[in-house]
């Protein structure tokens, strides 16, 4: 196995630990991986009266002074990118979202596994940018 698959599956484990998450929360979950052509949107969620897009990033381990914190990796330029990759998805499913305009909001979701894949960690941030 290569490293991109290895960092592709710990992706999809910590996306789908996220979903879950959502789901817990009473999340309606509305899209996963949306592609578009400044990235791919990781979830996108309604719920509490709002439309969520959310970033998750995942780390194994730790480093060495305490965990890797993973929500680090979201810095100015890949906050833009996210903002653009909304604006994409609400052009391409504005007929889908339900006839109005709901409050968006910018979640990011930072996860620690083991090196076995075990859940150490989930740090959700609401309206995190």
């Amino acid at each position: 196995m290569t490293t991109t698959d290895t960092r592709r599956e710990l992706g999809a484990l910590g996306e789908q630990l996220a979903r879950r998450h959502f789901e817990q929360l009473g999340y309606e979950l509305i899209e996963a991986n949306f592609r578009t052509r400044f990235g791919e949107l990781d979830i996108v969620a309604r719920g509490e009266g709002c439309l969520v897009f959310c970033e998750v990033k995942t780390r194994v381990g730790s480093g060495l002074n305490g965990p890797a914190n993973p929500l680090d990796a979201i810095g100015l330029a890949k906050r833009r990118r996210l903002r653009m990759m909304a604006g994409q998805w609400l052009m391409a499913k504005s007929g889908e979202v339900g006839g109005y305009t709901p409050d968006l909001r910018f979640d990011a979701i930072g996860i620690n596994l083991s090196s076995r894949g075990d859940l150490l960690a989930l740090e959700h941030i609401e309206d995190a940018f």
